[in-house]
């Protein structure tokens, strides 16, 4: 299923329905009178958080979206149908901005929760309902107000217990491949990743949610490369686990440059906890190693892990390391 995480898209509420100028006409019956019903509402689109959903890719193809407009009403004081609401479900994470795309309307962060985003237009009234003493045979009635109609962005931030960050071509696809149970794209060059994917892994019978967000480079804050485009993703991620390739020669280099992507967009995303991991160590020596997490832990003091996602070696201590992170 393609990824899609920002769209735009119209919304029309159903109209009320009209009420009616109807007079009772049965055979034997004097005076009949007036019994024309009122209009029905029209229907409201709601949208509903869904957990089994992690992309907007149902809106590309379908932009406008209308509910169900409310029913005339007709004689013998029979109320038209009410409209039916247009529910929409979208996934957890997603956030409901007006035309702007800057002023946030709703974040849906919890299952099955629900906002109504364009309220249904009322019923109209009825001839019956201006019947008085003085106006025994009124032929007034009322037209069905009009539904809401907006426009809205709909912006998706997937949520995760550990995101995984790192320069492009570090093997955070195949860290998330092998822990997991899903299926990224793999191959040997840089921004092979161009959506999120999700995960999960299980170790002592707990579970955590893993995001592999695409690579960052210098700049990235500012759009180059693929831009800050996901780097909304990593505010909801609780913990950060840092993939670093340790066959390159600048690791504190590339660490810091990330961490700066990281602080310039939002030095909130600085703040979580991190995980250091050195990647590849299949390819390096023993010694080659211990020398290079010497030489980054005299600027960075932080425990360091290292593992080999192609060969599958060090992978239970990860495994280890997130479940005391997240549980």
């Amino acid at each position: 299923m393609k990824f899609l995480d920002q769209t735009k898209i119209y919304l029309k509420a159903g109209d009320g329905g009209s009420g009616s100028a109807s007079f009772r006409r049965e055979k034997f019956i004097e005076f009949g009178g007036p019994d024309g019903g009122d209009g029905g509402n029209g229907g409201s689109i709601v949208f509903i958080a869904d957990q089994n959903l992690n992309t907007l890719i149902d809106f590309r193809y379908q932009q406008h979206l209308k509910a169900e407009k409310g029913k005339d009403g007709q004689g013998k004081k029979k109320t038209g149908k009410t409209g039916k609401d247009l529910i929409l479900k979208v996934p957890i994470g997603t956030q409901i901005f007006e035309e702007d795309n800057n002023t946030l309307i709703d974040d849906l962060t919890k299952p099955h929760q629900k906002i109504i985003i364009a309220k249904g237009g009322k019923g109209g009234l009825g001839n019956v309902r201006f019947k008085s003493s003085v106006n025994r045979s009124p032929r007034k009635k009322t037209n069905g107000s009009k539904g809401e109609h907006t426009c809205i962005w709909l912006q998706l931030k997937v949520i995760a217990d550990i995101g995984i960050i790192g320069m492009p071509n570090s093997g955070k696809s195949s860290l998330l491949s092998v822990l997991t149970s899903a299926k990224p794209k793999i191959a040997n060059y840089p921004f092979t990743t161009i959506n999120p994917n999700l995960g999960v892994t299980t170790y002592d019978d707990k579970e955590v949610t893993l995001a592999d967000i695409p690579g960052l480079i210098e700049g990235a804050h500012e759009g180059i490369g693929l831009g800050d485009k996901f780097l909304r993703h990593i505010e909801r991620c609780k913990n950060i686990l840092h993939l670093i390739d340790i066959t390159n020669e600048n690791l504190l280099e590339n660490y810091s440059k990330v961490r700066k992507e990281l602080f310039k967009y939002s030095n909130k995303l600085t703040k979580k906890r991190e995980i250091i991991v050195f990647n590849k160590t299949d390819m390096v020596s023993e010694d080659e190693i211990n020398k290079k997490i010497h030489i980054f832990n005299k600027k960075i003091k932080k425990k360091i892990y290292t593992i080999s996602a192609v060969k599958r070696k060090g992978l239970i201590n990860i495994k280890k390391a997130l479940i005391a992170h997240v549980h």
